[in-house]
């Protein structure tokens, strides 16, 4: 009997050993369940030539020659990658919408003796419940925004504050961005594929328990925050960190020495700041960059733009702070320092 998930938690705690997605990898590689891997039973070629036949010939035409492809593809799939699997392996198949390609393969993989079975709607069905989610309804975690300047290394502290048991949501890695104007990190994420993490991510969480996020736009680089965890953020209180200009500056040229580094891609991100910060400064900025000068650069770009960015970012907010903690330093010693005071904020709000 199909698998017939009416949540996310549902689906995640399928049971079975692997699940399949049967898609073709262009489909895969836009989204995805977290975790499945990918047999794809037509590839991109395969898939687009089905489809045009099915649009220009006929559908029964269409039939035949997919089913071929995907019984060949699909032997190809049992005498290589599922080859090792003995007659207890349980797995979930789906594909776009729970159809001929996941009914298909879960046939063969029954015919054989494994108890294979489908995702009722396939992608469409997990898509369906992930948007119901981050999109359509209130989400029901306390959250807790860590804000403060740009270089008072909030990302650093996320995974310290994981090793003490803070529940913690790294907005930027699952963006693999660093959510400034320098912050490319590489290819982001799919809009999709950050929406499914994400929501894997929620799904591991306790409602009863605060959840903490950094602070962030509704926008990291090209990936838009969710409407529900948008408006969870926008009522949730707020730990502010602070540091020392001159830590924040040594921080900053540690963090972001590869974007420092690379002058024409740094110019580039520095041109659009001419219409807010003004071609003077702007120049500025580039002629210390030209000269090598890091220090002077990153000191300034922080007095003369993110400074003055998040202070008036704050006064529009105008967040409720029920705690300021302030570091001596944003070395290691001195942040797990900062990890354990803002933990223990965290975890008064449990009592």
């Amino acid at each position: 009997m199909a698998l017939t998930p009416s949540s996310l938690t549902d689906l995640f705690d399928h049971g079975f050993d692997t699940v399949i997605d049967v898609r073709s990898p262009a489909e895969f590689a836009e989204d995805h369940v977290p975790g499945a891997i990918n047999l794809p039973v037509l590839d991109n070629e395969e898939r687009a030539r089905v489809g045009t036949i099915y649009k220009q010939v006929s559908p029964f035409d269409a039939r035949k020659i997919g089913a071929a492809l995907v019984f060949r593809n699909a032997a190809n799939h049992i005498e290589t990658s599922l080859f090792h699997h003995d007659g207890a392996w349980r797995p979930l198949v789906y594909c776009w919408r729970g159809g001929q390609r996941s009914g298909s393969f879960a046939w063969l993989l029954r015919e054989i003796g494994w108890r294979s079975d489908v995702v009722q709607g396939g992608y469409k069905t997990y898509r369906r419940l992930v948007v119901d989610m981050l999109h359509d309804r209130t989400l029901p975690y306390r959250f807790v925004q860590l804000g403060g300047y740009t270089g008072t290394a909030k990302t650093e502290l996320l995974p310290l504050l994981t090793a003490r048991g803070v529940q913690v949501i790294d907005l930027e890695g699952l963006a693999n961005h660093r959510g400034s104007l320098l912050g490319a990190m590489g290819e982001q994420p799919s809009q999709k594929a950050f929406e499914s993490a994400l929501a894997s991510a929620l799904c591991r969480l306790d409602p009863a328990r605060p959840v903490l996020v950094e602070a962030e736009s509704s926008k990291i680089g090209q990936i838009l925050i969710p409407p529900s965890l948008w408006e969870g953020m926008k009522v949730a209180p707020w730990i502010e960190v602070s540091a020392p200009l001159e830590a924040r500056t040594d921080y900053l040229l540690r963090a972001y020495d590869d974007i420092l580094s690379d002058k024409a891609t740094l110019h580039a991100c520095l041109a659009p700041l001419k219409a807010h910060r003004g071609e003077a400064l702007v120049a500025r900025w580039i002629g210390f960059s030209s000269a090598g000068d890091k220090r002077a650069l990153t000191r300034s770009l922080m007095e003369d733009h993110y400074d003055l960015a998040y202070a008036k970012s704050m006064k529009a907010m105008a967040p409720k702070v029920i705690a300021q903690v302030a570091a001596e330093g944003l070395m290691s010693e001195q942040l797990e320092q900062v990890a354990g005071r803002i933990a223990s904020t965290l975890q008064a709000m449990e009592t």
